[in-house]
């Protein structure tokens, strides 16, 4: 990328039409990828700002990668999903939120943010799932941005993935429309909402609609993707526990079976007001998770700091079944599926 070529301008090289989305007159398009549903003039961008209208036509993001590693499922957090295997995740630019304290800032904000610089890194289908194959791991996952607005790039990968036997990952804030989901079913197994709190106003500060999320929620579970629910808690900002029982209530009602992961907040991006998240705070929101009857309830982002928060227990004779510190596993003792003692199935993807 020149000194003088702006990263918009080489993104705009990095499309091809995309498929979720319906034309409408005068060269309007509206898009399905997210749950903004962006009616798009002729010659403009979504909110996303990687989705545009050129002549009529949708353009949106393939070909490259803004962030790429090899990490832990367990830190995706997927805690019900090949513990201890390791997951290749990818990324590209670009978000349909706006987050005050996203951790991933550079490459979600590397449109709105002129100090966010994470130039893309061209890349083909094949070699990222080679390179999954190549470092064992059996899990390839679309996160570091929202992978919702790149949908059709994942799933040009995940296709491949698909082929060659490995499992497929979304990592999201949940942003969701009905079209998108249907699209994402054959190739998504593992699907990770971020669910940033219960109340609406704060929502649309950080760009999104509460109901959009809960729908979207609902419908995951409904079309049996495998989810998974993290809360960061910020102090001051969702970590009351009217709004923590609001929260926990709700996946409940879903289902009792959703691992909630509440994890610390620290300091980052422009949210610099908020005090750093207290392991004391999370153990709170876990017994509100628990007492509003959700089986699997685990805190994050403080290892070794949690003890027993970071276990999975059977739900009904309460033997450890999975035992961790931070991202390694201790012990596994889940058979097919089931608790050893006393053959309760306990939900996830274990093979």
């Amino acid at each position: 990328m020149s000194a003088t070529t702006t990263l918009a301008e080489v993104l705009t090289q990095l499309t091809k039409e995309g498929e979720l989305y319906e034309k409408l007159p005068n060269r309007r398009v509206r898009c399905y990828a997210c749950g903004h549903r962006c009616l798009i003039p002729e010659g403009r961008q979504g909110v996303c700002r990687v989705r545009y209208n050129k002549g009529g036509a949708l353009q949106v993001p393939t070909g490259y990668v803004g962030a790429l590693q090899v990490d832990p499922v367990e830190k995706k957090p997927f805690f019900h999903a090949l513990p201890g295997s390791l997951a290749l995740s990818f990324g590209m630019l670009g978000c349909d939120f706006h987050c005050g304290y996203c951790l991933n800032w550079i490459t979600s904000q590397a449109l709105r943010d002129p100090a966010a610089v994470s130039p893309p890194e061209l890349v083909t289908a094949d070699e990222l799932v080679n390179m999954a194959k190549r470092h064992g791991a059996p899990m390839v996952a679309s996160t570091y941005n929202e992978p919702l607005i790149t949908s059709e790039w994942a799933v040009e990968i995940f296709r491949v993935a698909k082929a060659r036997g490995l499992k497929t990952a979304y990592i999201s804030n949940g942003n969701g429309t009905p079209e998108v989901l249907d699209y994402l079913k054959p190739w998504v197994d593992l699907y990770k909402v971020d669910l940033k709190g219960f109340n609406d106003a704060n929502y649309r500060k950080l760009g999104g609609v509460l109901g959009n999320v809960l729908d979207t929620i609902r419908l995951l579970v409904e079309k049996r993707f495998w989810v998974e629910i993290v809360t960061l808690v910020v102090p001051g900002f969702n970590d009351s526990d009217k709004e923590l029982a609001q929260i926990a209530e709700f996946l409940a009602s879903v289902s009792v079976d959703l691992p909630w992961h509440v994890t610390a907040f620290h300091q980052d991006y422009k949210m610099l007001d908020h005090a750093n998240t207290a392991a004391a705070t999370l153990f709170r929101a876990a017994e509100i998770g628990r007492r509003a009857g959700l089986h699997y309830v685990y805190v994050g982002n403080l290892p070794g700091r949690v003890g027993h928060h970071e276990n999975t227990y059977c739900p009904a004779c309460r033997t450890l079944l999975i035992e961790r510190h931070g991202y390694t596993i201790l012990k596994n003792a889940i058979q097919e599926g089931a608790c050893p003692t006393c053959q309760t199935s306990i939900p996830g993807v274990w093979n």
